[in-house]
């Protein structure tokens, strides 16, 4: 025992230490509010013992200041301090004894209060109510209950009367949550309405209210005047908890009748939000009594001409559940209502409210008085004119109640017709348009206000009304179609929205959203498309196609939209429209060009996707064409030209579906044109996409001689450095900086190629004048060749094919479609928006992707393949090569090598399918060739093209001079084109032994190498080769120019003729095979491989073989152009 008082002290002591002070309880209550709750709970307290504190911390005398935080506290957030439900139970006995702690203490003013008291009474109701006492506490709702009755059962005690008050309202507010709760103790309710005199009354009376109210309701035979049972101790009754066998029985009508007299002797101790409250229920009562209703409305009739408007809702009240009691006085409502809503010392707030009664009165059904009630408010109807000084919301409500009027006049005969509105041969639709006309007036000047103004918006939800007044959604049908075509009001409206346009530009937007408002609903849909018809029929040709037009354009893409309206006098429009932006383009309308050219696409996109091909096609290709041709912006004619091609080569349904493919996809709002190809995210499956090589084919268009399987690839032996300057050629110049920095860079000098060639600084060598000239052709040159490192270089293209098989795409992908003849293009399955990126580990530089917008299936593989136009015997070559044709997308690959050798491009695609996949994966390499790398030399500018047969036969000289090894050039550097870097050049040499006929061989030259051929010697040759007539503009030479040293050669290769080892015979004897022939002429071949080499043969063509000899200033490529010969000449 010792043991445990100790533990407890202890804990008592630890708690002692835990409480917290004034500044501490503040913080922890900003904390929680500001939802840093965590901050307590997981660090220093649980939430159990966090609220223990707070209990404790009530009683407590020097925080007096924060007791009333802390009672609010306890209410916000007893779902977070009690967090399970087996918690909840010795919580609320924690709650209930601070609370009678609480209640018990004597009133200091300072740390017991009767505010405090109060507060506490209505926050432990909440919690025992938001926690379900009645489910998991009963016998502490029970005790809360008993102690409120305690409270309460002190009448007339004038010191504590507002604390009584409030502790009727919590068991209001128990006997609203758990019906019948005071059912048994009603009759010790009813004695103390009957004693209290005090202000309080008004609360035990509708304790009382409450309690028949419910008893009434739920019938439950409990005695309301007379109870055996005692008030305290308070038991929770049976029916509450689920034994409903004293349920289902009659009442004692004759207590419930007494008791009601009671109530209703005594509306004067109400204020008036509490006889709002207090009829609510009384009217329920006085229906399952079957009480007379004249009995309620002579004694509260009189409250609808009181001052305060909750008491004329009272007088409603009683109208909407005994209209029939009231018949002769719906005139005398009206006029009430009215005279409401016109007094100017009302708020805002009553006269708005009194109008919407007027509403809500109108609504409710009698058995006679709708036709008089309809009278008296069309009778005022001059009453419902705004006033200048109405408020906007105040203007609102009239004129709808104007357009109500209006309705009222058009469909029924009326006993009393208003004075000066209608009279006898005046037609009721020209009073409802004299009404709307008038009615706009209050509001004129929305016309000049800013369209998203609130006087705006009021003016067109005029308009809204009197359109669709007559027809609500209830009643609209193709009978009442015609009515309102018809009617005054429609065509009053159909006007004054067209003259708005012409005149006030800025309304556009607005009478956009009205005619939207209208074709977003079902009922009133034909009403939009009937303005949009007007619109074109009266807008459009009074349009000028000057910079205002584009104001009109959120018009035209609604026109656009809807299929009924002819296409034609909006597309000539647009046309018109381009024509003068074309016409009137200048420096400073750039930016303002593309938007409006974007915007003109964007409508004409909207026709494609709304309307049929044939429908559109005359008109909008001709605007198309113009556009893509003589429009100013590139990428508006980019754009047009794309749209062009899709009008022309895709058939209308498939069109419409590429355009209308990304609205279908869910979530995914519609994007304008400029982003239709590439904005759609739609899902990707990674499994399809693993294969997509043995359907998905990019092909070269021209085979290579030579598929390369391997590259020769040295690495650079300085492990310092980044680059392999070697192979690169190029090198800053220090010479070159200073010829830069001598030039002012302020001046408009402007150097020549020939300039910068003599400005080079050279060192002064002693040389003869052909190596002079040799040294001058170079110069001139290389200054022609760009430094790649400071300005693009030269680049090679490769032209490819892209195509894709229809039957094994669709079976993986899971398209929908078929291709079950030739001519069904429709039904071919598609890809879109496809973007090909490519790479590759060879020195190519950054390769640019290819965008290709739309591809058919290959069809006629397909159909091939399965045997489908097997009954053709014959089918024409150009068709099959047209159909072709359009199955495929060309390609083309760009690559600016930074060395001149083999290697494979990496492709990878990207594009979707018709059913919202993404396809995305790997394709088959592209090789790149050694003969890829053909270029022909650049020419510089001031070569006439007389001179270029020469320019070239003296280049190939002086570079076969320059390449030779012992060359005294190789010490020289050659200045580049657009950088500080220059070159030089080391040369190699090689020779090949083609056994190959003369005739071959000029055939194989003139299909492959014709464009790089530069001088042909020897009669013999020449006339062969100029016969053919496929090489020309060169020079001829017709005696044979061995001019190249060729007794170094044969020093190199021993004396005497040439002799090959070919092969050794059986014997082991070396065989040697001759090409000493009749010599028939040289071949004198330069090809230009980027970024800056050169590649020279000198073919010596005798009848049954050739002898090449080769020089290059890049000696790796001698490695390919082995492979490259056998495979051009041996093949």
């Amino acid at each position: 025992m010792r043991k445990k008082k100790m533990h407890l002290e202890e804990e008592e002591e630890e708690e002692m230490e835990k409480a917290l002070n004034s500044q501490e309880w503040e913080t922890l209550i900003e904390d929680f509010q500001s939802g840093r709750e965590e901050k307590w709970l997981s660090q220093q307290y649980s939430p159990l013992s966090l609220l223990d504190l707070s209990l404790s911390s009530l009683l407590r005398k020097d925080i007096s200041n924060l007791k009333l935080s802390l009672i609010i506290f306890l209410e916000e957030y007893s779902s977070i301090l009690i967090p399970s439900e087996a918690d909840i139970e010795p919580c609320l006995g924690k709650l209930l004894e601070t609370l009678r702690s609480f209640i018990q203490a004597p009133i200091d003013g300072i740390s017991i209060t009767y505010s405090l008291k109060e507060q506490i009474f209505i926050s432990a109701t909440s919690i025992f109510i938001s926690l379900d006492g009645l489910k998991h506490a009963i016998r502490h709702l029970q005790s809360l209950t008993e102690l409120l009755l305690t409270v309460v059962n002190r009448p007339n005690h004038g010191v504590d009367r507002q604390t009584r008050g409030v502790a009727c309202e919590c068991l209001r507010e128990l006997e609203r949550t758990y019906p019948c709760l005071l059912a048994d103790v009603s009759g010790h309710l009813w004695t103390l309405c009957q004693n209290e005199r005090t202000h309080c009354l008004q609360s035990y009376v509708l304790l009382l209210t409450s309690v028949v109210d419910n008893v009434v309701t739920f019938k439950t035979n409990a005695s309301i005047i007379a109870t055996s049972v005692p008030l305290v101790p308070f038991n929770v009754p049976a029916f509450v908890l689920g034994d409903f066998s004293n349920t289902g029985l009659s009442f004692n009508l004759k207590e419930l009748r007494r008791v009601m007299a009671f109530l209703l002797e005594r509306p004067q101790i109400f204020t008036p939000c509490a006889l709002m409250e207090f009829m609510s229920m009384i009217v329920r009562v006085a229906n399952a009594l079957d009480l007379q209703a004249s009995l309620l409305k002579v004694q509260f009739s009189g409250l609808l001409y009181s001052y305060d408007p909750m008491l004329c809702h009272v007088v409603l009240m009683l109208y909407s559940h005994f209209s029939d009691s009231f018949d002769g006085q719906e005139g005398e409502i009206v006029r009430r209502l009215v005279l409401i809503s016109k007094e100017v010392q009302q708020h805002l707030v009553f006269r708005l409210l009194a109008l919407h009664w007027l509403f809500g009165f109108v609504g409710v059904g009698s058995l006679k008085g709708n036709v008089v009630k309809k009278s008296s408010v069309v009778s005022m109807v001059s009453s419902f004119y705004p006033t200048v000084f109405d408020p906007l919301a105040l203007k609102s409500m009239k004129l709808d109640l104007l357009a109500y009027c209006a309705v009222c006049l058009a469909t029924s005969n009326l006993d009393n017709k208003p004075k000066g509105v209608s009279g006898e041969g005046v037609d009721s639709g020209v009073v409802a348009v004299n009404l709307f006309k008038d009615g706009l007036v209050s509001v004129s000047t929305f016309k000049w206000l800013p369209p998203w103004s609130t006087e705006t918006a009021v003016a067109f939800r005029a308009f809204h009304k009197f359109l669709i007044g007559a027809i609500p959604h209830s009643m609209s049908d193709d009978s009442t179609v015609g009515i309102i075509m018809d009617s005054n009001i429609f065509s009053c409206i159909q006007r004054m929205l067209v003259d708005l346009a012409l005149e006030f530009r800025r309304l556009v937007p607005v009478i956009v959203a009205f005619i939207d408002r209208q074709l977003g609903c079902q009922s009133h849909c034909w009403l939009g498309e009937r303005l949009l018809q007007t619109l074109d029929e009266h807008l459009l040709p009074k349009l000028i196609t000057d910079q205002q037009l584009p104001s009109y354009f959120l018009i035209f893409d609604r026109i656009a939209k809807n299929d009924t309206i002819p296409p034609r006098g909006l597309l000539e429009l647009l046309t018109q429209f381009v024509i003068a932006i074309v016409k009137k383009h200048g420096p400073d309308t750039g930016l303002k060009s593309w938007s409006q050219g974007n915007k003109v696409l964007g409508i004409c996109r909207t026709m494609l996707t709304h309307h049929h091909t044939s429908r559109v096609f005359l008109v909008l290709s001709r605007l198309l064409a113009f556009t893509c041709l003589y429009f100013p912006d590139l990428e508006v004619r980019d754009n047009a030209r794309i749209y062009l091609r899709m009008l022309v080569c895709i058939p209308g349904r498939k069109l419409r579906h590429i355009l209308n493919h990304e609205e279908q996809l869910p979530g995914k709002s519609p994007s304008s044109h400029t982003n239709s190809f590439h904005d759609t995210q739609p899902s990707q499956d990674f499994k399809k996409s693993r294969n997509l090589s043995t359907y998905i084919h990019l092909e070269r268009v021209i085979e290579l001689l030579v598929k390369q399987s391997w590259t020769l690839s040295i690495s650079t032996l300085d492990i310092k450095s980044s680059k392999n300057d070697y192979f690169e050629g190029i090198n800053d110049s220090e010479a070159c900086v200073l010829v830069e920095t001598d030039v002012d860079e302020s001046s408009d000098i402007h150097v020549s190629e020939s300039d910068r060639i003599d400005s080079s600084q050279e060192p002064l060598r002693v040389m003869d004048s052909k190596a002079s000239e040799i040294l001058g052709i170079l110069r001139r040159h290389f200054i022609c060749i760009p430094d790649f490192r400071y300005m693009p270089g030269f680049k090679i293209k490769i032209l490819c094919t892209l195509r894709f098989e229809s039957e094994p795409f669709n079976h993986i992908w899971g398209v929908k479609s078929t291709a079950n003849n030739l001519d069904g293009c429709d039904h071919l399955p598609a890809i879109y928006a496809t973007v090909l990126t490519f790479s590759s580990t060879s020195p190519y530089g950054s390769i640019p992707s290819r965008p290709i917008p739309f591809l058919l299936g290959d069809a006629l593989r397909d159909a091939n393949a399965s045997g489908q136009i097997g009954n053709l015997d014959v089918i024409p070559l150009g068709a099959v090569s047209e159909r072709q044709d359009s199955f495929r997308a060309r390609v083309v690959i760009e690559l600016e090598p930074r060395e001149p050798m083999p290697g494979l491009v990496d492709v990878a695609i990207e594009a979707n399918a018709e059913n919202g996949q993404i396809i995305r994966g790997e394709l088959q390499s592209i090789t790149v060739g050694i003969e890829d790398m053909f270029l022909k030399v650049s020419v510089p500018s001031d070569v006439l093209d007389d001179a270029l047969a020469g320019y070239y036969s003296d280049l190939f000289s002086a570079l076969w001079d320059a390449c030779n090894s012992s060359s005294n050039t190789g010490r020289e550097t050659f200045p580049l084109k657009g950088g500080k870097g220059v070159a030089a050049i080391s040369g190699t040499r090689s020779v090949k032994l083609l056994e190959v006929s003369a005739g071959s061989l000029i055939r194989a030259i003139e299909q492959h190498l014709a464009p790089f051929v530069v001088t042909v010697s020897g009669g013999p040759l020449i006339s062969v080769v100029k016969d053919s007539g496929i090489i020309k503009d060169i020079i001829w030479k017709d005696e044979i120019d061995v001019s190249v040293d060729v007794n170094s050669w044969l020093t190199d290769f021993d004396i005497g003729p040439l002799q090959l080892k070919y092969m050794d015979d059986e014997n082991g004897r070396e065989s040697h095979v001759g090409f000493k022939k009749r010599n028939m002429g040289c071949f004198f071949i330069l090809i230009f491989l980027p970024p800056r080499f050169h590649l020279l043969f000198q073919m010596e063509v005798c009848d049954i073989s050739t002898l090449v000899r080769i020089r290059t200033d890049h000696w790796p490529c001698l490695a390919y152009i082995d492979d490259y010969l056998e495979a051009l000449f041996l093949t």
